[in-house]
C-alpha cells in the first residue's frame, strides 16, 4: 500500500515511506513522522492501516487543543486503546513525560503516532525522555522518483550489482534534457513548488512559508532575539550550499557573533531548512573533526532565496553545478529512506584537496563513490577523485560513479563509470 497525496487537479502522488512507517507502528509504541511543514505528514498519516482500530487525530496546531495539552498533558495523552495522533507535537515539550508514563505502564506497539516540524533528534527533553521507546521517521519533501511514479532503486544497484551498468543500461538512453533537468532543480520537491507552474506564483508561496515557519517554528523553539536576519542568513547559506562549513567566514559575513550563529544554525536544521554532510574518513576519529558540508535541503526554496530562475542556471554553469550537487545529494537522502540498502552518505576530501562529492558507506564498510558533473560529457580526468578514494580504501571500494547530464550510461573501468543524472528517478531494475 502507498500512501497519495492528491494535488489540485486530482492527481495523485504516492509516497514511499509508508512502507516503513506501517512497519515502525507495529514495532514500538511511539512512532515520530518528522519533517519539514507542508511537505505531507497529515496526508501520509491518514493512509496508515490502523488495523481495524480507529485513531484520535489531534492537531496543535489548533488553539483549544494546544490549550488543552499544555495545561494537562496526562489527562491529554491518558484514555482509551485506540492509537493517539499528535501533529506538531513539539509545540507542548511537557507531552513527552506524560507519553513517556503511558508507554511505561503498556509498551503495546503503535499506541502514539506523534508528526512535527521539529526534528526529535535535536530536541534534548524528546530523546531524554523517550529513549528506547520510539522510531524516528522523516519526510522529506517529494523525491523525483515519486513524481515521476517510478522507484529508482539507484542505490540497490549500485551496492548490489557486480555490474551495475548492466542492470542500467537496458533502458539504452535517459531523457535527462538539459532544461528539464534545470526546471526540476528549480522546482524542488515541495507540493506548493511542484504543483504550480506560474513562477510568481512560487515566489509568493515561498515568501509565505518561510515567514510563517520563522513566525512559528522558529520562535516557539527559541526565545530568538533579531527575527529578522533570519531571511538574510538564510539566503547566504542557499548561496553556500554544497560548500564546506566554515562558521567564521559565515560569522564575519553576516555580522553575528560566532556563538548566535551556531545557535541559528541548530535552529534551522531542527526545522528542516538545511542539513549538515558530514565528512568520510578511514579513522572514525578523524570525522569528528573535519568539516562538514553545509546542504540546503530543498533546491526549490534555495532558487527562491537567491533569487535564481532557470535561465540563470542555464547561463551561469558554476551556479548550476552547485544547484545540481545539492540536488542529487538531497535525492539520495531521500532515496535512503526507502531503499533496501542501509548507507550512510558523507563527503570526500583530502589535504590536498582531492574530492569526491558523495560516499555512501555501508554498515560493512563497503563504499560507493559520487562525483556530480554538470556536464553532457565525461573523460578520463574527471574520475580523479574517485580513483583518489579508490586507492586509499582498497577492498572496501565497490565502485565509483559520475552522475552527469548526458544519456547513456558509459563504463570506464570495471568499477567506474558515468550515469545520467536522471537514473535517479527512472526506474533501475
Amino acid at each position: 500500500m502507498m500512501a497519495n497525496f492528491t494535488t489540485s487537479s486530482g492527481k495523485f502522488i504516492p509516497r514511499h515511506l509508508l512502507g516503513q512507517l506501517q512497519r515502525a507502528m507495529r514495532l514500538s509504541p511511539v512512532v515520530v513522522l518528522q519533517g519539514a511543514r507542508q511537505t505531507g505528514k497529515s496526508t501520509l498519516v491518514q493512509s496508515l492501516d490502523f488495523a481495524g482500530k480507529t485513531p484520535r487525530y489531534v492537531s496543535l496546531d489548533e488553539g483549544s487543543a494546544l490549550a488543552a495539552a499544555a495545561r494537562d498533558p496526562v489527562t491529554f495523552v491518558s484514555g482509551g486503546n485506540s492509537p493517539l495522533i499528535i501533529d506538531e507535537v513539539q509545540r507542548v515539550p511537557d507531552l513527552f513525560l506524560a507519553i513517556k508514563a503511558e508507554v511505561d505502564r503498556n509498551r503495546q506497539a503503535g499506541r502514539f503516532l506523534l508528526t512535527g516540524s521539529a526534528n526529535a533528534l535535536m530536541l534534548p527533553r524528546i530523546a531524554d525522555s523517550l529513549a528506547g521507546r520510539l522510531q524516528i521517521l522523516t519526510l522529506h519533501p517529494f523525491s523525483q522518483d515519486e513524481l515521476s511514479f517510478s522507484p529508482s532503486q539507484l542505490i540497490d544497484a549500485l551496492f548490489e550489482h557486480p555490474d551495475c551498468t548492466k542492470t542500467i543500461e537496458p533502458l539504452s538512453t535517459y531523457p535527462s534534457e538539459r532544461t528539464a533537468l534545470i526546471q526540476k532543480i528549480i522546482r524542488g520537491g515541495y507540493p506548493m513548488s511542484v504543483f504550480h507552474d506560474d513562477a510568481v506564483d512560487r515566489q509568493m508561496l515561498f515568501s509565505a512559508y518561510i515567514t510563517s515557519l520563522l513566525q512559528r517554528d522558529v520562535r516557539d523553539l527559541a526565545n530568538v532575539e533579531g527575527l529578522v536576519i533570519f531571511p538574510q542568513l538564510l539566503a547566504l547559506l542557499a548561496s553556500r550550499s554544497s560548500s564546506l562549513l566554515n562558521m567564521s567566514d559565515l560569522s564575519r559575513s553576516i555580522g553575528i557573533p560566532h556563538n548566535t550563529l551556531r545557535r541559528y544554525l541548530g535552529l534551522l536544521e531542527t526545522t528542516f531548512l538545511l542539513w549538515r554532510l558530514p565528512p568520510w574518513a578511514s579513522n572514525l576519529g578523524l570525522r569528528l573533526s573535519k568539516s562538514p558540508k553545509l546542504m540546503m535541503s530543498d533546491t526549490g526554496l534555495m532558487a527562491h532565496l537567491i533569487g535564481a530562475d532557470q535561465q540563470r542556471l542555464v547561463n551561469e554553469p558554476t551556479l548550476l553545478g552547485m544547484f545540481l550537487e545539492t540536488f542529487v545529494a538531497n535525492e539520495l537522502t531521500k532515496q535512503l529512506a526507502w531503499s533496501r540498502t542501509i548507507a550512510h552518505l558523507y563527503h570526500f576530501q583530502t589535504a590536498a584537496q582531492q574530492e569526491v562529492d558523495l560516499v555512501l558507506e555501508r554498515p560493512d564498510g563497503k563504499l560507493v563513490g559520487i562525483e556530480v558533473k554538470a556536464s553532457a560529457t565525461i573523460g578520463a580526468k574527471d574520475f580523479k577523485g574517485l580513483d583518489v578514494l579508490r586507492k586509499s580504501t582498497g577492498d572496501k571500494f565497490l565502485r565509483g560513479a559520475i552522475l552527469y547530464t548526458g544519456e547513456r550510461v558509459v563504463p570506464f573501468e570495471s568499477n567506474l563509470s558515468a550515469i545520467p543524472v536522471s537514473a535517479l528517478w527512472q526506474h533501475v531494475a
